[in-house]
């Protein structure tokens, strides 16, 4: 299948999960052509908590979730100002997002023992977008000292889980194996989690 996979499409099924995930991150961030990093551990005094915390997957009592940071300087437009915010936030989400699901097509390849059917890994990254639409802006901060907007934004991994376990193109085999290893494999993938400096766009 590997060598199929090669011969069809010129690229390795590692290099397509890669193409598919940078697909799903360029999706979200396409309203915003530059973006700006937001760090992690800030220390910005007076600013909240998930202000200096940054983007990241988190597992608390609220569930496993992601969280995503966004970031806008001053502009003419408020208005424009916070959607800008809002929108990297997102972008962010899809960031965290893509690298936990190309992360567990990894296991569940190197789990069967062979390479990823073509149509999983279209569906899956089909199932990842329609996820990320749950996404919801929960708050955002002014920094007075700059004029500057961060977002935060969150997204339940229940919502992944749910649309994972109805989509009629993946595989029996993959949703079995991701019903039975979606913890693990979250609780691994914030395991490995920089401390303190999450991936930020």
């Amino acid at each position: 299948m590997n060598e199929f996979l090669s011969n069809r499409s010129g690229h390795s099924p590692r290099a397509l999960l890669a193409l598919i995930g940078a697909a799903i991150v360029f999706a979200l961030s396409a309203c915003s052509n530059q973006q700006t990093e937001v760090e992690s551990d800030l220390g910005i005094s007076g600013a909240p908590d998930w202000v200096n915390e940054g983007s990241q997957a988190v597992d608390n009592n609220d569930g496993q979730l992601i969280h995503g940071v966004g970031m806008a300087p001053p502009m003419n437009d408020l208005s424009l100002q916070k959607a800008t915010a809002d929108n990297r936030a997102r972008a962010q989400i899809a960031n965290v997002l893509s690298t936990y699901i190309n992360s567990t097509m990894h296991d569940y390849t190197a789990s069967a023992g062979k390479s990823a059917d073509m149509n999983v890994e279209r569906e899956i990254a089909s199932t990842t977008q329609l996820a990320l639409n749950g996404a919801r802006i929960l708050g955002r901060w002014k920094n007075d000292d700059n004029g500057n907007i961060y977002a935060f934004a969150e997204l339940n991994l229940e919502t992944l889980d749910e649309l994972v376990a109805t989509a009629k193109g993946l595989s029996q085999s993959f949703k079995d194996y991701y019903q039975q290893n979606a913890n693990s494999s979250f609780e691994r993938f914030i395991s490995t989690q920089p401390a303190g400096k999450p991936e930020a766009q």
